[in-house]
């Protein structure tokens, strides 16, 4: 689960052959056939750089992003539905290790792209930096989230990256699964008691805006779409994506009754395109650099993470000696 975020700068030394026009037409022309690019195969600094940014942030947002959830397992109604939130959130857990190592064969490690998390200086998708006050927020999240980067990882998964593309096949399907969870908890909300109805819909009242961030600015002031959909790092503009969502997923939250807080969104039957009201971008900035209302809380968390689990990851490199877990 992502947005399109801000560029990291951290990057592998790469040779000087990366600027020849020979390997660049080459490069461009197995993309154009379709084939799929490897971790030893050449490729432009630009190429490795942009995919690095996309795939750690990426990785961040699944890490991060079960956060808001986890926090409502002990909570969840009933023990169906603990069970179910559990599972949930170790897939969300599981695909960020998964994009990790996806990330990690295009030379940059693992401690480095966690470090940077932690400093601040690698992003994680905006949607995560907000609270998950009720139930009716994780259900949200878990539908209309969830659909969001379904749209955006199986357009993606047709990508020109190999490793990437094969992670995000896997996630896909466990994805799909998150999907109807989350479906199934709003219909149970949706069409509960009048407390339930309530909830849900105000849920999605605080939710919209940062569904309509989700996808990321107007292809117009985006900055890496063009390149990006010309390498087939991504496969479809921000704005593509976002009228994919609308397409599938506003006859759905009307279908149950609810009402999206947006009183100008219709869809042109002319053009065939939403037309909404614009969200807050500047929001949009001030969150994605570190501004949100949650964002020093989702980073201590994971610091702490970080450190009780040191003995561990220690443990694991050098086995024959003996470790002791701190006292908590």
């Amino acid at each position: 689960m992502y947005g399109n975020l801000s560029v990291i700068d951290a990057q592998p030394n790469m040779p000087s052959e990366e600027e020849d026009p020979k390997l660049l037409a080459e490069f461009e022309a197995r993309i154009d056939r379709g084939e799929k690019i490897e971790p030893h195969d050449w490729m432009p600094r630009e190429y490795r750089r942009q995919l690095i940014r996309m795939i750690e942030q990426h990785a961040h947002s699944e890490i991060i992003g079960a956060l808001p959830e986890g926090t409502w397992i002990t909570r969840a109604p009933g023990f169906k539905r603990k069970m179910a939130l559990m599972a949930k959130v170790q897939d969300e857990v599981g695909h960020g290790q998964l994009l990790y190592s996806a990330a990690e064969t295009l030379g940059k490690s693992r401690e480095a792209m966690i470090n940077d998390l932690l400093s601040g200086k690698s992003k994680y998708s905006n949607v995560f930096n907000y609270p998950a006050l009720t139930w009716g927020d994780t259900a949200v999240i878990a539908w209309l989230i969830d659909a969001g980067a379904i749209v955006n990882q199986v357009a993606n998964s047709k990508g020109s990256y190999g490793p990437y593309c094969r992670a995000l096949e896997r996630i896909c399907q466990e994805e799909s699964f998150h999907l109807k969870y989350g479906y199934d908890n709003v219909v149970t909300l949706a069409t509960g008691t009048e407390t339930q109805r309530a909830m849900v819909q105000e849920a999605l009242n605080r939710w919209w805006q940062p569904i309509m961030h989700f996808h990321g600015p107007p292809d117009t002031v985006s900055v890496h779409t063009e390149k990006l959909v010309r390498w087939k790092v991504k496969m479809a503009t921000n704005d593509e994506m976002r009228q994919e969502f609308l397409d599938g997923y506003v006859p759905k939250i009307w279908e149950l009754g609810l009402t999206v807080p947006d009183p100008n969104l219709h869809k042109n039957p002319e053009t065939g395109l939403w037309e909404f009201t614009e969200p807050d971008w500047e929001e949009f900035k001030r969150v994605i650099n570190g501004d949100g209302p949650c964002n020093k809380e989702r980073l201590a968390v994971r610091r702490m993470a970080e450190e009780e689990g040191r003995w561990v990851r220690e443990a694991l490199k050098r086995p024959s000696q003996k470790y002791v877990a701190p006292l908590a």
